[in-house]
């Protein structure tokens, strides 16, 4: 238990051209901090600080992209984000996975028109309580104060709902605003929503897009929303919410409308995964009683999505972190070529005019120079439009700063030495100690493998405890089936082979008793 993993002396000692240390050894304990995933925390939290930050605070990181994690950002609950248009259902679904309390969350409503006028994170606390937005972002307990950048206008759509539930122990749930169409995008909202989404989707594991069955058209602002969810396309899923509510000819139709729809947004060539059924506590419409199950099954398939987040946190924190990472990298390549490209007397604005008119050229020879991917750029545009604002504040491309050789030293030995070693750490199961038990953070109703009919008085019936026996059996019972397929699939294997070894010996039996004889017969000639 006092087991201690370190670096390699060789690694742990090495200094930069000043004569200082690069980076400190890692030491990674699984008594630290009370556990090994807080340890493990507490190693990423050290490199970040050590490595990353200083080089991010160097080239003014926070006026092109995100302020600095804190230590709060690094080890907070993973986030699940729900996106969508008013009335798809958001709100109800967020109640449905607290286990559908009479009231909903505290501050909840819900109704057929835009209920949800605000960004809400559901955490768990002792009492039911509501935590305004600006109390919330100086809070430094709460992972919510880099919230502060989109300024009063946006705090006051903002706020925490406490409560105590199972599910709040392990993640938070943010619920957001309907996305609004046609004129009333345009007017109401004095923040922007889309970097919004996009702040709040950097730091969630989950983002669930929900669509309702009857409103499948994707406004302007939904649109714009999902564009900033550029570059997290692996944490979208799909969700064709209320889909009980049409007949099963019809959901097909609605089904090959919606991914129509997408196909024009999303523009990759993967498809995206969509989970179709009703995610609240009113049993199934009569309209489509021979789809019920299969309802169920994408409903489980999306809790086990659920269930996968806890177990997975600290590596996808780690993930963010070295992504995080390679993109302060690129930006400062960028500025020092920038700061290279401007000349030192005559001729500033009009060079600086040029550059910013083509940063596509900068990037391509960054890209060539340095040797970075293309894939690890931002968006030209998306980049030039923080430039911009970035030169009206009074600044110009002569005070970038230089391309300081040690710091992008470090962060490469970090990257190469102390993330790819605590990756290999999470990687051991005795880092994942305890990762099991989260099977019982979901409500009884919504556990994995035991959807019984829905609305059934099974459904209701059993205490947490007594199902996550019924899951751990019914896993056991699983893994023994898979072990017996298995070791019959290896016997007949088995078979086959030595039946195929006997027939070779056979034919080699005979091809040597063909040999034998004709030897015979040719030793037996004399001549007359």
């Amino acid at each position: 238990e006092n087991k201690t993993f370190h670096r390699p002396p060789c690694a742990m000692n090495r200094r930069d051209q000043s004569g200082s240390r690069m980076e400190r050894p890692v030491h990674v304990s699984p008594a630290e901090g009370g556990g090994s995933i807080a340890a493990a925390y507490q190693s990423l939290k050290r490199a970040y600080a050590e490595n990353i930050k200083p080089l991010e605070e160097h080239y003014h990181y926070d006026s092109f992209f995100n302020l600095p994690l804190t230590d709060m950002d690094i080890e907070a609950k993973p986030f699940v984000l729900l996106i969508g248009q008013y009335s798809v259902g958001k709100t109800s679904f967020i109640n449905h996975l607290l286990g559908d309390p009479p009231k909903g969350y505290p501050g909840s409503n819900v109704g057929p028109e835009p209920t949800t006028d605000r960004f809400v994170a559901i955490t768990h606390g002792a009492a039911d309580r509501v935590t305004p937005g600006n109390a919330a972002a100086v809070n430094p307990n709460m992972p919510f104060t880099g919230l502060q950048a989109f300024g009063n206008a946006f705090l006051q759509k903002f706020q925490v709902a406490e409560m105590r539930s199972s599910i709040l122990d392990h993640v938070t749930l943010i619920d957001t605003p309907g996305v609004l169409s046609g004129e009333k995008q345009r007017i109401g909202r004095n923040y922007d929503m889309p970097q919004v989404c996009r702040w709040f989707a950097e730091r969630s594991d989950l983002v669930l897009l929900l669509f309702d069955a009857h409103k499948l058209d994707i406004s302007d602002e939904l649109k714009d929303v999902i564009e900033a969810l550029r570059g997290h396309d692996d944490k979208i899923r799909i969700v064709l919410n209320k889909s009980d509510q049409v007949s099963p000819r019809q959901l097909l139709r609605v089904y090959g409308s919606l991914m129509w729809s997408l196909g024009k947004v999303f523009k990759t060539p993967e498809v995206s995964r969509v989970y179709i059924s009703s995610f609240w506590k009113v049993p199934y419409s009569d309209k489509n009683t021979g789809v019920h199950e299969i309802f169920d099954q994408e409903k489980e398939d999306l809790f086990r999505d659920l269930l996968d987040i806890p177990r997975y946190a600290a590596v996808r924190r780690v993930n963010e972190v070295v992504k995080r990472a390679r993109t302060a990298k690129v930006h400062a390549l960028v500025c020092a070529t920038i700061r290279q490209m401007m000349p030192a007397v005559w001729g500033g604005e009009k060079r600086q005019r040029e550059i910013v008119g083509n940063l596509d050229v900068v990037f391509t020879a960054v890209s060539i120079e340095h040797g970075i991917p293309p894939g690890d750029f931002p968006d030209v545009s998306v980049y030039k439009k923080r430039l911009d604002l970035w030169l009206e504040t009074g600044k110009s491309l002569r005070s970038m700063p230089k391309l300081d050789k040690p710091l992008i030293d470090r962060l490469d030995e970090c990257l190469k030495v102390q993330l790819s070693e605590l990756m290999g750490l999470l990687a051991n199961p005795r880092w994942s100690e305890g990762a099991d038990e989260a099977a019982s953070f979901l409500p009884r109703r919504l556990a994995l493998g035991t959807t019984p009919p829905h609305g059934s008085r099974a459904w209701e019936a059993g205490g947490d405890q007594q199902l996550v026996s019924v899951v751990r059996g019914e896993r056991d019972a699983l893994l023994r089936e898979k072990d017996a397929l298995r070791s019959e699939k290896l016997q007949r294997e088995q078979d086959a082979i030595r039946s195929e070894r006997e027939s070779v010996r056979a034919e080699l039996h005979a091809l040597r008793s063909d040999s034998d004889r004709d030897a015979l017969f040719a030793g037996n000639k004399r001549p007359v």
